[in-house]
């Protein structure tokens, strides 16, 4: 009974939470020193992980994300022995925006670092620094300071400096060390002023009305494929039978129109259920991880293309058949709304082999956008859309006469089901391919399937191809010809693709671009003009220009993707280029400032800025109230917000949005 009740809490809360810039901290710190003989310690860093994000292990091939590294401001009277080591199980998985194998730890890490004492003083004092990710965002490299000193028991002897020496190391101490800072000496400009208020703000307007618009889309998906279910050989010959039922079995006309409304609703609450079901078996963090989760999507791969064997005929997915008769039995054994309902869930039942596939294909597309309640609102589109017929229909009888005859364009409609189904399970396999870096999937091998399967299903629209179940005397109609043309003219659109095209219309099923083994498709890209901040704010005051600070990472995958799949779009590389001032600001930037910045952090905590990306980064928190990569902001001249944040979202339009609201708000500002 809780869980019902917090689920529906939960939808209500959906539609008016507000949505902020927030502080991530996924990984969880222990540090312990111990000694292990007379002579040496080990410093112990234990990590626990978020579910969902993972933290980079030390050995990351140069090009890839930032390793975790061990790095000393003093050390005195202690000698290293051996790199930092990484403890436990990891995971190396081929990522394709850095095209090379990264290691990586989940749930839980542990990196050991052994020491000897080579005087009997020993003072330590630096800072373990990691990055971590999960499949939206990214974090800048942070710290886990740590501070040792004490008297050894003995003293073992000194050795030249060992040449594996972390280089993190080396670069701080071939910037040796200056006079420390604070924040107020050198942040002197209002460019600084935090503004999380109100870029909060602007975000609690945005934000609740793309939740609004993603349910809307999973309402309406689910709907759609209602209407499809309907004009199936299993469910469409029911429905004048059923109404025909409702009306003839009482002489008031009212009261037969009151048990099929009563018939409809029995339907949508039966399908409701199904997906309450989903959400209660499956948890809110197991929906969150569908999306990614290589053996789910390798598990949807496979329903999706035996689902498509059905319709194609090879077979028939049914339930046993004890089932349905055992609830159309029960139904004529019972009077009153208890009969209804189990009318209604015998051609839930009886209807099955055809519902089921398109079903199964909606509960999987929903819940992989990792929604709670995706499930639930998709499985009451789907309801009302099939539920509704039976009421129009019984309120308005003469329209049967109007119906559509059964025949064999309900197995067209079923075949091209198969096809499409059969091509969005193409899109599961390639998220378990990329996750397992098997390179089975790359862009064109993808391309290359689709283009094959929508021709076919053109060749099958004009009755080239026949299946087990279909007419050979089936003559194609104006419509079916129509269809045709849609589905050759869509396979011969992405031929361009097999040598690097963009295709924006499948961008979003397709694997990325990086994955194309033969690209002769070129675009100019779009580069930042500062990566200094205070430097970039001042050019655009005396410009007169709005600016656009990008927060992001060498080794932010994101990041990347939203270069290459957004910002290369014609008209958002026109505005950023002739519009804003772009400032991109490097959180993992390992370039040392000239002098050390001592601030007090966001949580009250004291910490040392050492390199440019601890600059930025400490900048993103304070300021912005944000510490996630890729993090988009518009700015006027005197650093305060023109419009909310933006994260990793690859809609093009909504990013064009983003940045013409910026422009719109700076000009009502500037003429005030």
């Amino acid at each position: 009974m809780k869980k019902k009740i917090s689920l529906l809490l939960g939808m209500v809360l959906m539609f008016f939470c507000v949505a902020q810039a927030q502080i991530e901290n996924p990984i969880k710190w222990k540090v312990d020193f111990n000694t292990t003989s007379d002579t040496e310690a080990e410093i112990v860093f234990s990590a626990t992980v978020e579910k969902g994000w993972h933290l980079y292990s030390t050995n990351i091939p140069d090009g890839g994300p930032v390793p975790t590294t061990i790095n000393f401001d003093e050390k005195t009277g202690i000698e290293l022995v051996g790199a930092l080591t990484p403890v436990g199980k990891t995971v190396t998985l081929f990522e394709d925006a850095f095209g090379l194998d990264v290691t990586y730890f989940e749930n839980e890490g542990k990196f050991v670092q052994k020491v000897k004492f080579v005087s009997k003083e020993y003072k330590m004092e630096g800072y373990l620094e990691y990055m971590a990710c999960n499949d939206e965002n990214c974090l800048p490299p942070q710290p886990v300071d740590f501070s040792y000193s004490g008297t050894a028991d003995k003293v073992a002897a000194a050795t030249a400096p060992v040449a594996e020496e972390p280089k993190a190391e080396t670069a701080e101490e071939a910037a040796p060390a200056a006079p420390v800072q604070t924040m107020d000496e050198v942040a002197e400009s209002d460019y600084w002023t935090p503004v999380i208020d109100e870029l909060n703000a602007y975000n609690s307007g945005e934000v609740t009305s793309t939740e609004d618009k993603s349910f809307i889309y999973i309402f309406f998906a689910g709907f759609i494929g209602g209407l499809i279910a309907l004009v199936t050989p299993c469910v469409w010959p029911i429905i004048p039978m059923t109404v025909s039922f409702f009306l003839k079995r009482t002489q008031d006309k009212k009261k037969g129109i009151k048990d099929a409304c009563i018939y409809g609703a029995s339907i949508v609450v039966i399908y409701v259920v199904l997906g309450l079901l989903v959400t209660l078996i499956f948890g809110a963090s197991a929906l969150n991880a569908l999306s990614t989760n290589a053996i789910f999507n390798i598990f949807f791969f496979l329903m999706l293309v035996v689902f498509a064997a059905s319709f194609f005929g090879a077979f028939e997915i049914t339930l046993p058949s004890s089932w349905s008769n055992k609830v159309d039995s029960k139904a004529e054994t019972t009077t009153g709304l208890l009969s209804i309902f189990l009318m209604a869930f015998t051609l839930t039942l009886v209807s099955f082999s055809c519902t089921g596939p398109i079903i199964g294909f909606l509960l999987v597309e929903v819940s992989t956008t990792g929604d709670i309640l995706a499930p639930t609102i998709g499985m009451l589109g789907f309801a009302i859309a099939l539920a509704l017929p039976f009421t129009l229909f019984a309120m308005f009888p003469s329209w049967l006469k109007s119906m559509p005859k059964s025949g064999g364009w309900m197995n067209m409609v079923k075949v091209t089901l198969g096809f499409l189904e059969l091509a969005f399970a193409l899109k599961f396999l390639s998220v378990a391919d990329m996750a397992y870096g098997w390179h089975l999937l790359d862009r064109e091998t993808f391309l290359a399937l689709w283009i094959v399967i929508f021709a076919l299903l053109g060749f099958y629209l004009l009755g080239k191809i026949k299946f087990p179940h279909d007419d050979d005397n089936d003559k194609v109609g104006v419509g079916r010809f129509f269809l045709a043309m849609l589905s050759l003219a869509f396979a011969v659109y992405m031929v361009p693709g097999l040598w690097g095209a963009p295709l924006k219309a499948v961008s979003a099923f397709a694997p990325p671009s990086s994955t194309q083994d033969f690209n002769l498709y070129k675009t100019e890209e779009v580069h930042a003009q500062f990566t200094d901040y205070d430097e970039g704010m001042a050019y655009a005051k005396r410009m007169g220009k709005p600016v656009m600070v990008d927060f992001t990472g060498w080794g932010c995958v994101n990041c990347r993707e939203m270069e290459s799949k957004v910002w290369i779009d014609e008209k958002v590389r026109d505005i950023m280029v002739n519009d804003y001032v772009l400032i991109s600001l490097y959180v993992d930037e390992k370039a040392p400032l000239p002098e050390r910045i001592k601030v007090t952090d966001t949580d009250g905590s004291t910490r040392t800025l050492r390199t440019i990306g601890d600059k930025w980064s400490y900048l993103q928190r304070m300021k912005f109230g944000a510490n996630a990569q890729p993090f988009y902001v518009l700015l006027d001249n005197e650093g305060n917000p023109l419009n909310g944040s933006y994260s990793h979202d690859e809609d093009i339009n909504k990013y064009i949005n983003f940045l013409e609201t910026g422009l719109k708000n700076y000009a009502e500002r500037k003429n005030k």
